[in-house]
This record gives structure tokens, sequence and C-alpha cells, in this order.
């Protein structure tokens, strides 16, 4: 379609390439978090093992934890790469190249030789495979958010309307355990010789639908507006940081309190609760799913709630209710009784959603058309390097040394604070017209 014959688009086309948008944005990323995730379940429960077979069980869970935080260290390069072709191409076909990106690289995490096939060179590969997974989501939150974003016309339904690409991450989270738990219903040992990785091999299948639903889409106004005035900038990402330093820390730095517990609640809970807990696998998968399900639900709510009681409002609300929830998370799994670690489980994501759900709107408004597929993933990413990376390997480390979820209860109310301060610091546009110059 040309810029002239989109911009003819009646009332009810424009809703109807919204709605489009905002399913392929809402279904693309679940197959991308699907991809991520799935590597932080089997993580907890077969990398240690399968690769370090002659570490200690703590060092090995360490060091299983350390190879997965190389895709959070890779995830800001993916931002600075994709948010500058986002910005110079368009955001329809940087998303395509981070959907094949994150496929192809989770496909052949099934193919990686185990420890006893080719020794330490099975962790090698591991690793750089898990590096180019962080690429390609540090690419796709940005292009993701603002496919959705750009075709709304209303400024009064920001936050519900991206926080459908945020509900690709439960959906991920789910389909991944879902995955998993399909498999673990053969023997342990089958699971831990094939079954694991036969998840990860049927990724490519993924790709393909996400592929198909991509290519259908249309590239959004607001960068179509912006080409067609020669508006586009040369170098985006650098020009982000000399023009928008503050907004991409202050972001960076509001996503800690969200991120860091995101990562406790759905994949050191796998270590914790089958070594600290004897908990059967089975048992948290299924507790996990249950999570990520009530997610699906209340990421939305909280995005249109964010649209009513302000951006910031919901957002400071969420950080206190984060930060003390840490504490009766630990006390009802520390009781060791299924019921109460089931619920705790279950309903782990609910105060983390309160900030995951406008967290989308509250970012991306922050930053200039012609900006802000760079600007906002490197907020966003930024995140991923000092917050969601390490919380797993911090929340090991603090578990060996004072032998209580306390102390990680204690390190999630430190990160929630930092968020508060830096979301106070945060301009509120809620129901502001975007800066689309």
């Amino acid at each position: 379609m040309t810029d002239a014959a989109l911009s003819r688009l009646s009332e009810a086309d424009h809703r109807k390439q919204l709605n489009r948008a905002v399913i392929a944005s809402a279904i693309g990323s679940t197959i991308e978090w699907y991809d991520f995730f799935l590597y932080s379940t089997v993580t907890g429960l077969v990398f240690g093992k399968l690769f370090f077979p002659q570490s200690e069980p703590v060092t090995a869970t360490l060091q299983a934890f350390s190879v997965y935080f190389v895709g959070f260290l890779s995830r800001p390069l993916g931002a600075a790469i994709f948010g500058h072709y986002g910005d110079r191409i368009g955001r329809k076909g940087t998303l395509v190249a981070t959907l094949l990106l994150m496929g192809l690289a989770t496909f052949a995490v099934g193919l990686v030789p185990s420890y006893e096939s080719i020794g330490i060179w099975g962790a090698v590969i591991l690793t750089l495979l898990r590096f180019i997974q962080g690429i390609g989501v540090g690419g796709e939150w940005g292009g993701a958010v603002l496919l959705a974003m750009e075709w709304a016309k209303s400024d009064k339904h920001r936050g519900f309307i991206t926080s459908w690409p945020q509900w690709g991450v439960p959906m991920g989270v789910f389909t991944a355990n879902l995955a998993v738990l399909g498999f673990s219903a053969y023997s342990a040992d089958a699971f831990f010789d094939w079954g694991w990785r036969i998840p990860f091999l049927i990724s490519i299948l993924l790709v393909g639908v996400g592929l198909y639903i991509r290519l259908g889409i249309l590239e959004t106004p607001t960068f179509r507006k912006l080409a067609a005035e020669n508006k586009i900038e040369r170098q985006p990402f650098i020009q982000a940081l000399k023009e928008h330093p503050r907004e991409i820390l202050l972001s960076a730095f509001a996503r800690t309190g969200q991120q860091a517990p995101f990562y406790i609640f759905t994949a050191f809970v796998f270590s914790y609760g089958t070594a600290q807990l004897g908990m059967q696998r089975d048992f948290l998968l299924q507790a996990v799913m249950v999570c990520a399900a009530l997610s699906c639900f209340t990421i939305p709510l909280f995005g249109w709630l964010s649209d009513r009681w302000g951006r910031k409002r919901t957002y400071l609300i969420g950080c206190v209710v984060n930060g003390a929830f840490g504490f009766l998370y630990f006390a009802a799994l520390d009781t060791q009784i299924p019921s109460w670690v089931f619920l705790a489980i279950a309903v782990s994501l609910i105060p983390h959603d309160i900030m995951f759900g406008p967290q989308a709107a509250l970012i991306a408004e922050s930053f200039k058309g012609r900006l802000r597929y760079s600007g906002s993933s490197m907020g966003y990413q930024l995140a991923s390097v000092f917050a969601g990376g390490p919380a797993p390997l911090i929340a090991t480390a603090l578990l060996a040394q004072y032998k209580t979820g306390y102390a990680i209860a204690f390190y999630m109310a430190a990160c929630c604070a930092i968020s508060f301060v830096a979301t106070l610091l945060m301009t509120d546009r809620t129901n502001k017209a975007l800066m689309d110059d």
C-alpha cells in the first residue's frame, strides 16, 4: 500500500490495521519469549548437570545461570543494532529479522552435544547461542511495542494497547513451561537425555507462524510520516544517546524492581523449589503455568488502569506492592506445605504486573518518534545487564551465604526502591500526544 493510499484509510480500515498490529505484536512476542524462557526453564532443571557435571551442585547451578546471564548481556547490543534499523528502515522489517534470529538460535540449542560428548565445548556452543538469543530478544521488544502503539489514533488507550506486546511475556512463560511439562512425562532419564531438546527443536515451527503473521501487516503511520517528511535520522542510536540520556537511564532503573523479581519468580524458583524445598519438577512447572495464565489477564488490566490512574501513579503503586510481596512469597515457600507453595508461585506475578502492564507505554512515550525504537529499546534492555540477568545468580549466592529466602526478599525490595525513585523522576505523558517529530 502506498503512502497516499495509507493516508486515505477509513476509520474502519485503520481500526482493522490496529487490531492486526496488536495481534501481530502479541503473538510474535509470545513466540520470541517462548524461545527465551524455554532456556531459563531448562537451565534450572537440566543444564547444570548436563554441561557442568564435574562441579558441585551449587557451583553447577551458578555456572548454568552464568551462561543464562550471557543472554542478558547481549540484549543491549540487540537493542542498539535493531533499534538503529527500526528507526532507519521501519518497525516491520526489523521485527521479521529479530524473529528469524531468535528462532534459529533456539532451534540450534536443541542440537548442542552434552559434556559427555564433546566436553566443555558443549557449554561454549551453548553460551554462543544464548548470546545470539539475547541479541534477538533485545531488538524485539521495542519494535513490538511501537508496532501496536503507533497504529493507535487515540492517546487515551496507549497503556492498554501497549500492554498486549507485554502479554507475550507470560504467554511465552506459559507455552515454554507447557512444552517442558509435556515432555517431562517421560522418565527422568529420558527427559534428561533427550526429552528437554524437543521443545527447542519445535520452535522452528513457531517461527513459521510468526513470520506469516508479521509479513501480513503494514508499516506504522508514524514511521511512514517520518519517512515522507525526510525526518529519518542517519544515526538514530547515537542521536538517542545525545538527546535522551536521562530518559534512557531512568527507564532502565525504573525496570529494576520489575525485572529482578520476575526472573526469581519464573527461573530461580525451579532450582530453589527442587533443591531447597524438595518439590517435584512437574509441581513447579504447573504452578508457574498457573502464574503465567493469571498474568495474561492482569497485564492488560493494569495497562488499562494506567490510562485512568496515570502511568506514574500506577507504576509507583506497583513498586511498593511488589517490594513487599517478596517477604510473603518466601514465607509461603519456606513452609514447604504444597498448597501454600503452589499459591505463592501462582500469584507471584500479580504484584509484578502492576508495574509491567503500564511499563511499555511509560517508557515508549518518553522518546521522540524518530528515535523511539532506539531510545526505548536501550532503556528497556539496559536493565537486563544489572537487574534481570544477575537476579538468579545473586539469589543463588544469597541463599548459599544466608541459608534463607528472606535475604532474597530484601534484595528484591531494594530493587523496587530503586525503581520507585527512578519513576518519580520520569515525566508522565499519560493521555498526551506522542512526540512524533
